[in-house]
């Protein structure tokens, strides 16, 4: 009986330049199909953040044990270049859907347009769009919507933090938008058409970038297709890509060992006066962003000071490098020097 050999486990991040027509788990599954073969295995994949069939641009797709760190770029900003059409709208908010309204379209100008991009600017609230894969009682929101039930859905926090809307005619305006996670940019088109009276969808939406990744160094499937299967893989960023965390901890083999057990360590004879200056910082802004939830909720002061950490214990996030360099995972360490293993990669 013979045995089969182990595949490799292809690990990384590929950069996809999403085409119309796909959903985005289309594309993960073409990515996992290019890079599969009789030693390799790409199994274990997923994106880092939905694009809409109709829409196209950025979707980095992770693969193997990348996919521990994607949590980063769902997380992170994203940049969209998105044109609507005025005059109508649709039940989906998109081309994709039926129009349901129409309204006259007023004379525009850029005065006009840079004042409402204005409006839109900074941080606000958006209700979900009822078209969207959002869940409730463990079913997508789109199902609902599609059997004509209306669910109600609590406003989420966004932040626009760049924003420009330019006439491209008429009845067309592109949008440029930099957003916060969450942000449904469907939603924001039809809020800036009814800013502007009328009625709105989109017609069509790009990404041009999540957090670091630029939409000029994504490949399109074709051309991953033509490519060999020793050339995908060159194609690959690494393990760590999705991580946007810089300071590092340099373990010697007897503690990369221990922390691949799940063992605690104490590493304080190893926190450089960077690391500790960075630890303290990054306690020092996350204690000021849950102060500020803290007021803005009902929490009684008696409360708030019952909860308060002690500064000292605090764990902060850290990229953990073995001796050579090499990325071994993710740890959280605090200025007491307890270092907890989180996410680390298999050998």
């Amino acid at each position: 009986m013979s045995i089969s050999p182990v595949k490799q486990r292809v690990s990384g991040v590929i950069l996809v330049d999403k085409p119309i027509g796909m959903t985005s788990q289309q594309v993960v599954s073409k990515v996992k199909y290019l890079f599969k073969s009789p030693i390799h295995d790409s199994k274990k994949a997923g994106h880092t953040g939905t694009l809409d069939p109709m829409a196209t641009g950025l979707l980095p797709v992770c693969l193997g044990e990348a996919t521990k760190f994607s949590h980063y770029q769902l997380d992170a900003d994203k940049s969209y270049q998105a044109t609507i059409l005025l005059g109508q709208q649709t039940d989906t908010g998109d081309a994709d859907g039926q129009v349901t309204a129409q309204a006259a379209v007023p004379e525009l100008n850029e005065a006009l347009l840079d004042s409402i991009a204005q409006q839109f600017s900074g941080a606000q609230q958006q209700t979900p769009p009822m078209y969207s894969a959002l869940k409730k009682d463990g079913k997508k929101l789109y199902d609902y919507a599609r059997a004509g039930i209306e669910i109600e859905r609590a406003a989420r926090d966004i932040v626009i933090k760049d924003i420009s809307l330019i006439l491209v005619n008429a009845q067309q305006l592109q949008l440029t938008v930099t957003c916060t996670k969450g942000t449904y940019v469907r939603v924001l088109a039809e809020d800036i058409a009814k800013a502007l009276g009328t009625l709105g969808h989109l017609i069509a939406l790009r990404r041009l970038k999540t957090g670091k990744f630029l939409i000029d160094d994504a490949i399109t499937l074709p051309q991953l297709e033509a490519l060999t299967l020793e050339d995908r893989l060159s194609q690959l960023l690494s393990i760590d890509a999705c991580v946007d965390i810089e300071p590092k901890l340099t373990l010697d083999a007897e503690q990369c060992a221990r922390v691949r057990q799940g063992q605690r360590l104490n590493v304080i004879n190893q926190l450089t006066d960077s690391l500790q200056n960075y630890i303290s910082t990054t306690v020092a802004q996350e204690l000021a962003t849950a102060e500020n939830t803290n007021q803005q909720s009902s929490t009684t002061d008696e409360e708030t000071a019952d909860s308060q950490p002690v500064l000292h214990e605090v764990p902060v996030d850290i990229r953990l490098v073995d001796e050579q360099g090499q990325f071994i995972g993710l740890g959280a360490v605090s200025l007491n020097g307890r270092l907890q293993p989180k996410k680390l990669i298999q050998l």
